[in-house]
């Protein structure tokens, strides 16, 4: 079995992934950044003459970049937020050939994503957020995607994996703006620095989302966010309801992985 772990930034994805993985530890986990075969969060996608390009410019790290680095048919994928280095503007300079974020035409993303998906015939692996969110965000934030064109990606990405054997774990919001409100202390430094929520709100503000719409600031990122998981449901139910096990965020549940996927809690877990 394989499990797809889903939710807003905040919901408790990664508490969840923990908890899957310990219950099942010959499982693989695949969480951002990692080289994983159907999602590319945080990796550059290059061909070959790119690749060449990028170890001919960061030849001092370039054994670094190969132990990051795996071949995919004519492309590399890097893993580029996993090489270490003090090199000022490497990780930007990378971040240019990530997939997402508008960076290829919307043709060129579906096939990279479809193909990949297509070659997938794993099993026994957990996935953070590999199946909506960075496509999701894409697709709103930086193509004007409708919610039509969105729910007619999926029901073509349906059929491309209708054949494989996984769960969906999604783990719904109450209170979008209290989880918000939690990651932000979270991920502050020891000085209680916020370090991601200005980094995901300046993402948002310079969306071409927001900028067509004149919008800006934290209570629009919450309604778009609202949006995203009101989006994410619908086509949980649409396309995927035979394998939706639906969990409510920040809660304690009892639930066993072996039972019928049936929206009922799945494993014991709490968020605290």
């Amino acid at each position: 079995m394989n499990y797809f772990i889903e939710g807003l930034q905040g919901s408790g994805k990664s508490t969840l992934v923990d908890k899957v993985a310990k219950k099942y530890p010959g499982c693989t986990v695949f969480r951002e950044g990692d080289y994983s075969p159907v999602d590319l969060a945080w990796c550059a996608y290059v061909s070959e003459e790119e690749y060449q390009s990028i170890t001919d410019k960061y030849r001092d790290i370039c054994t670094l970049i190969e132990e990051k680095s795996h071949t995919e048919n004519d492309h590399r994928i890097i893993c580029y937020t996993q090489v270490i280095t003090d090199i000022s503007g490497f990780h930007k300079d990378l971040e240019q050939y990530e997939i997402y974020n508008g960076r290829r035409s919307l043709s060129e993303f579906k096939e990279i994503v479809f193909s990949r998906y297509k070659r997938w015939n794993g099993k026994n692996m957990i996935f953070e957020c590999a199946l909506f969110q960075n496509i999701i965000e894409d697709m709103i934030l930086y193509r004007n995607a409708s919610d039509q064109e969105i729910m007619e990606f999926y029901s073509e990405l349906e059929e491309v994996i209708r054949d494989r054997n996984f769960r969906i774990l999604y783990l719904e919001t109450d209170d979008i703006e209290d989880n918000i409100q939690v990651i932000r202390k979270e991920r502050s430094d020891d000085n209680g620095n916020e370090m991601w929520f200005p980094l995901m709100l300046a993402f948002f503000d310079t969306s071409p989302y927001a900028i067509k719409r004149g919008i800006s600031g934290e209570e629009e990122l919450l309604k778009h966010f609202a949006h995203r998981q009101e989006l994410e449901l619908r086509i949980c139910n649409e396309f995927f309801s035979d394998r939706l096990v639906l969990l409510r965020s920040k809660s304690l549940f009892s639930f066993s992985l072996e039972k019928k996927c049936d929206k009922i809690p799945i494993i014991e877990m709490t968020f605290e």
